[in-house]
C-alpha cells in the first residue's frame, strides 16, 4: 500500500465533503418522512431523478439557466409530494407497507423516465459545469460547491423553523404522540400534507444539483438506496443537521479510502460505520 500525496488526500478530502454534501441534500427530505411520518418513502429517490431529468431537458432542449429551475420545481414537487401523502393516508397505508408502495412509485418513475428520455445516459452541458475555484493546488468545482452550500443552508433552515417556529413545533408534537396533539388541536392531516410536500421539495433540489454534477442514468437510481439510507439512519430519523453531519463523514470517508487503498472500499467504509451504529448505538436507529 502507497499512501497518497498530501495534495491528493486533501483533494480527497474536500471531495468527500462535497458529494457528502449530496448525500445529505437527498437524505434529509428521506429522514423526515421516515422520522415524522413513519414512511419510509423510497419514491424520494425517484422524485430525485426525476427532477434532474426535468433540468436536464429544461436546459438542453429550452435553453433554460439550470439554476432557474430552483425557482420552478421544487414548488411542483411540492404539489406532488401533496398529493402522494394525500393517497397514502386516504388508504390508511403502514410504515412497512409504505416501503413496498413506494417502491412501485419509484419503479413507475424510471419507467416514465425510460420512456421519455430513454435508458441512455445523459449529461447537463451549463457554464457552470467547467467552472472551479482554486486555492493553491485544490480545486473546487462550482456545482459541488453549490451542492454543499444548499445541504448547509436547508439543514440549518429547516433545523431553525422545526426548533423555533410554531409549525415546526406542531410537527414534532405529531411525530412524538399524534393522537396527544390532535387533543390539543393539532392539524394532522394538514401538516402531512405540508411535510410530504416539504420533502418531495427538497428532493426536487437534489435533483437539480445531480444535474449539474452527475452523468444521468435511470438505473442509478437504485444505486443511491444504500448509501443514503446509510446517512439518514447515522443522522437520525427525523434530524435536519443529522444528515448533514452523516454525509460529510460518510462522504469523506470513502473519498479517503479510496484515496489510500482502491474506489471499491467506499461502500465498505459507509456500511461499516452503519453496522457500528447499529452495534454500540441501536437507540438511535
Amino acid at each position: 500500500m502507497t499512501l497518497p500525496s498530501l495534495n491528493l488526500l486533501s483533494q480527497s478530502i474536500l471531495s468527500g465533503m462535497f458529494i457528502g454534501g449530496m448525500y445529505s441534500l437527498i437524505g434529509l427530505g428521506l429522514g423526515l418522512s421516515w422520522g415524522l411520518l413513519r414512511q419510509i418513502n423510497l419514491a424520494h429517490f425517484g422524485f430525485v431523478f426525476l427532477s434532474a431529468y426535468i433540468t436536464y431537458h429544461l436546459s438542453s432542449v429550452w435553453g433554460m439557466d439550470p439554476l432557474l429551475a430552483l425557482l420552478i420545481l421544487p414548488p411542483a414537487f411540492f404539489l406532488v409530494g401533496v398529493a402522494q401523502q394525500w393517497l397514502l393516508s386516504r388508504f390508511h397505508i403502514s410504515p412497512f407497507n409504505s416501503l413496498l408502495v413506494t417502491f412501485g412509485f419509484t419503479v413507475m418513475i424510471e419507467s416514465l423516465i425510460q420512456h421519455i428520455w430513454t435508458a441512455d445516459f445523459r449529461k447537463l452541458q451549463s457554464s457552470y459545469a467547467e467552472e472551479k475555484f482554486i486555492i493553491g493546488n485544490l480545486f473546487i468545482p462550482v456545482p459541488e460547491l453549490l451542492t454543499l452550500l444548499l445541504a448547509v443552508l436547508f439543514a440549518f433552515a429547516i433545523w431553525a423553523a422545526m426548533r423555533f417556529t410554531d409549525l415546526g413545533k406542531a410537527m414534532r408534537a405529531m411525530a412524538e404522540d399524534g393522537p396527544i396533539a390532535a387533543a390539543f388541536g393539532i392539524n394532522q392531516r394538514a401538516l402531512s400534507l405540508v411535510l410530504s410536500g416539504l420533502c418531495v421539495a427538497l428532493a426536487s433540489v437534489a435533483g437539480i444539483c445531480f444535474a449539474l454534477t452527475f452523468t444521468l442514468t435511470p438505473t442509478q437510481i437504485f444505486a443511491w438506496v444504500g448509501v443514503v439510507f446509510a446517512v439518514v439512519m447515522l443522522g437520525g430519523l427525523g434530524s435536519a443537521l443529522g444528515p448533514l453531519v452523516a454525509g460529510i463523514i460518510i462522504g469523506v470517508s470513502e473519498a479517503v479510502a479510496m484515496a489510500v487503498f482502491a474506489p471499491s472500499w467506499a461502500p465498505i467504509v459507509s456500511f461499516s460505520l452503519l453496522i457500528l451504529m447499529l452495534l454500540f448505538r441501536p437507540e438511535k436507529v
